[in-house]
């Protein structure tokens, strides 16, 4: 069923932010860091994998990621859902269903066999493509599933995601110099201000992850050189 509440943007951010505490997706320190995909530590770990397994988490979420698009880019703007491999895929389903458009995926990369595709399900030339991720960093990973969208004759101008950092500057541009706008439901900012007002990690713990994220190069070259 499509959504037809819209809460304010600002309701949003604080509402996905308590969920993603409450269930334990947000991974907090500062003694031993994560480590990202890109080698470099972190004293902060999201994991919205986790949502698929909370229903009623997962459905308002869906819920606020449908009706934020709806608002941003269009009640009429698209013509088939696309998840990313692996963690876009539930929640492009999910968005899909509410929004009733088809839904298809994208692989990371050909599966090596058969007709090697790339898009999995059916997607047609001049198709209106959104694509769903869980998240996204620096925007970088989100350009190859544009681009093997595109390579189908559709066209993929947005993509919809639950978290984005918004700590790194680059991000909005990089996807912009690709002609792509990001949608997002709530960033670490979010996340750090109801982690503060809830009390869920010690100050001093909520102190660094902002150091942290205010310069996260500086603060990993720190503990390089550490």
């Amino acid at each position: 069923m499509i959504p037809t509440a819209f809460p304010p943007k600002e309701e949003i951010a604080r509402l996905t932010a308590r969920m993603l505490l409450e269930i334990g997706a947000v991974n907090f320190n500062t003694d031993e860091p994560y480590t990202l995909a890109s080698g470099l530590p972190s004293p902060s770990y999201i994991d919205c994998r986790k949502l698929i397994s909370f229903p009623r988490i997962r459905a308002t979420l869906m819920d606020f990621m449908t009706v934020t698009v709806m608002r941003d880019a269009g009640f009429e703007a698209f013509d088939n859902i696309a998840g990313g491999e692996t963690a876009g895929i539930p929640f492009a389903a999910l968005v899909a269903e509410r929004m009733a458009l088809p839904m298809t995926y994208v692989r990371k990369k050909p599966k090596g066999y058969g007709k090697n595709a790339r898009i999995e399900g059916a997607m047609s030339e001049g198709e209106r493509v959104l694509l769903v991720e869980d998240l996204t960093t620096d925007g970088g990973s989100k350009l190859s599933f544009v681009d093997a969208i595109r390579e189908t004759g559709a066209t993929c101008g947005h993509t919809a995601v639950i978290f984005y950092y918004d700590i790194f500057p680059e991000t909005t541009k990089t996807l912009g110099d690709h002609g792509v706008a990001l949608h997002y439901l709530c960033t670490w900012w979010d996340v750090l201000a109801e982690a503060r007002a809830q009390n869920a990690f010690s100050a001093e713990t909520l102190a660094e992850v902002e150091t942290f994220l205010n310069d996260p190069r500086a603060w990993q070259d720190a503990r390089a050189k550490s």
